[in-house]
C-alpha cells in the first residue's frame, strides 16, 4: 500500500489513474456541455454531473496531496538525468496548481449567484456569493483556459512516460503501472 524508495504503492498508483480518468472525463464533459443549447435536456444534467463530479476530485486531490506528504518519493531512476528530474518536478508540480486552479474557478463559476453546489443531492457546499463583478463570467474564461492548459500539459506528460518506456526503456511508466518490486541502484544514495 505504501511507497518504497523504488517503487510506488498501489494506493499512489490508484490515485493517480483515478484523477487522471476523473479530469479527462470531466474535460470531456465539459467540452461537450459548452455546445449545449438552453433547451437542451442535458444542458441542466450536464452541468450538475460536470459541478458534482468536480467536488468529489477535490475530496480526492486534497486526500492525495495529503497521501503524498505522507509517504516517502521513490528515489529518481539512474537513467535521468538532472534536466529531466527537474522538469518532472516542474510538471508534477504545475499540475497539481493548474488541478486546483480549475476547481478554485469551477466552484466561482457555480457560486456567484449565491446558490450552493449540489454534489449528487448527497451533500451541498455552501455558496460564499459573489467575490468581483462578472465573477461567473471571468472565472468561467480563466476556467476554460485552464482546462485546456491542462489537457496540454497532460498530453506532454503521457508523451514523456511514453518516451521513457519505449525510447529509453527505464522504469519510469512501469512504476506507476504497478507496485511490484522494481529493482533500481541509485548512484546518488
Amino acid at each position: 500500500m505504501r511507497n518504497t524508495e523504488n517503487n510506488y504503492g498501489w494506493l499512489t498508483i490508484s490515485l493517480h489513474w483515478l484523477a487522471a480518468g476523473t479530469i479527462i472525463g470531466l474535460f470531456s464533459l465539459g467540452f461537450w456541455m459548452v455546445d449545449l443549447s438552453y433547451y437542451d435536456t442535458w444542458y441542466k444534467q450536464g452541468a450538475d454531473l460536470h459541478k458534482s463530479i468536480g467536488a468529489l476530485l477535490f475530496l480526492l486531490m486534497l486526500f492525495r496531496v495529503i497521501w503524498k506528504y505522507l509517504q516517502v518519493t521513490p528515489l529518481p531512476i539512474n537513467e535521468h538525468s538532472k534536466f529531466e528530474q527537474n522538469a518532472a518536478h516542474i510538471v508534477h508540480k504545475l499540475l497539481y496548481l493548474m488541478i486546483f486552479a480549475i476547481m478554485l474557478t469551477g466552484y466561482l463559476i457555480s457560486t456567484a449567484d449565491g446558490r450552493a453546489i449540489a454534489v449528487f443531492n448527497w451533500f451541498s457546499i455552501a455558496s460564499l456569493g459573489s467575490f468581483f463583478a462578472n465573477q461567473a463570467d471571468i472565472a468561467g474564461l480563466i476556467h476554460k483556459y485552464l482546462a485546456y492548459s491542462l489537457i496540454t500539459v497532460v498530453v506532454f506528460h503521457v508523451i514523456g512516460a511514453l518516451k521513457h518506456h519505449f525510447i529509453d526503456k527505464d522504469k519510469t511508466l512501469i512504476r506507476m503501472l504497478s507496485n511490484k518490486a522494481v529493482k533500481q541502484v541509485n548512484s546518488s544514495t
